[in-house]
């Protein structure tokens, strides 16, 4: 019964950890274990696994490293996310071809733009009259030199008009000169650049007003979006996506010491282990097949595979495709005791 009342008097959210559990939580992680009695009126400590009981005594339970215990409660909200990109891009499938029997009317919160002069002409308008913040999500790591030319001239308009640039690509892009020459010409402190493993297909937004979105897999048709609900709801995985990716300015995670693969090809041998095939490797990774099987030649190379059968054994065997930096990684070292 007391328990119930506690429990009562504690309810909150299943995804939330209320103060009196955080004090709790950093008492048991300065003092390496709490007493099981002391967590009574903290529920939410148990339910979010991030104590667990002292093998040795029972009364006492033993705090998961903070680091661990993320990852694990972020596991199930980052499948959340990518099972609703998967419905965004279902939906727009199905209901980007309906849009031609609507009517003529001019405020659509929906219109579809077809012909690639038509869809950069609007890009073009948007730069022009945005002042306050430009998102994108390019995959992919090389962009042709006419697509760069033309950004960087809706770069500086946008710039110019007061606002800021958050740009947001695949790790490959950080070895592309056209892209490093791009950034160079556009002033300091207006850009902010961040490279992620995978992202989502091609996203633009211009001041939380208007998005847009590919209406077809050859990109000859765009969605130009300007329902708020909808906008707000791109933004919202953008967002997310941008906090887990890293800095254009930084170096990315450094593998282990005594792995001769780079992280470009961490990626790879991670994709190849859920039994992707090249094509399919080298479209989430945002590089040309040739690019990615050469990839796969330098770590057949470096981890001495006489073939891609054995290839996939010896990524196995090694460990490098469950490295600290992977999900599975992440949520194998959870479950330890």
């Amino acid at each position: 019964m007391h328990t119930e009342g506690a429990n009562r008097a504690h309810a909150h959210g299943n995804r939330e950890l209320c103060p009196p559990a955080v004090r709790l939580y950093e008492t048991a992680l300065r003092n390496g274990r709490i007493a099981r009695a002391e967590i009574l009126s903290a529920p939410c400590l148990i339910e979010m696994a991030l104590l667990h009981p002292d093998p040795l005594d029972d009364a006492w339970m033993r705090p998961v490293p903070p680091s661990a215990a993320l990852a694990h409660l972020l596991g199930p909200i980052t499948r959340e996310i990518d099972e609703r990109i998967r419905l965004t891009a279902a939906l727009s499938s199905s209901l980007a071809p309906l849009a031609e029997v609507a009517s003529d009317d001019p405020n659509l919160a929906i219109t579809v733009l077809e012909g690639r002069s038509l869809i950069a002409e609007s890009l073009r308008n948007a730069s022009a009259v945005a002042r306050e913040e430009v998102l994108t999500a390019q995959p992919g790591g090389n962009r042709l030199t006419d697509n760069l030319g033309q950004g960087l001239e809706n770069a500086r308009a946008v710039i110019a008009a007061g606002g800021r640039m958050r740009h947001l690509y695949q790790h490959p892009v950080r070895y592309s000169p056209g892209f490093a020459t791009y950034v160079s010409q556009l002033p300091p402190g207006h850009l902010e650049v961040r490279t992620m493993e995978q992202t989502i297909d091609r996203l633009i937004v211009f001041d939380r007003t208007v998005a847009y979105v590919p209406a077809t897999p050859d990109r000859t048709a765009a969605l130009e979006i300007r329902h708020p609900a909808l906008v707000r709801y791109l933004v919202q995985v953008y967002e997310v996506l941008w906090a887990q990716a890293t800095p254009y300015s930084e170096q990315l995670p450094a593998t282990a010491p005594d792995t001769p693969v780079t992280a470009v090809q961490l990626s790879i041998a991670r994709l190849l282990t859920e039994g992707h095939v090249d094509d399919v490797v080298a479209r989430k990774m945002g590089i040309s097949v040739r690019t990615c099987r050469a990839h796969i030649a330098k770590l057949m190379q470096a981890l001495g595979a006489t073939s891609r059968t054995h290839l996939g054994a010896l990524i196995v065997r090694s460990g490098i495709s469950e490295l600290p930096n992977s999900p599975a990684a992440c949520e194998n070292s959870v479950r330890q005791p």
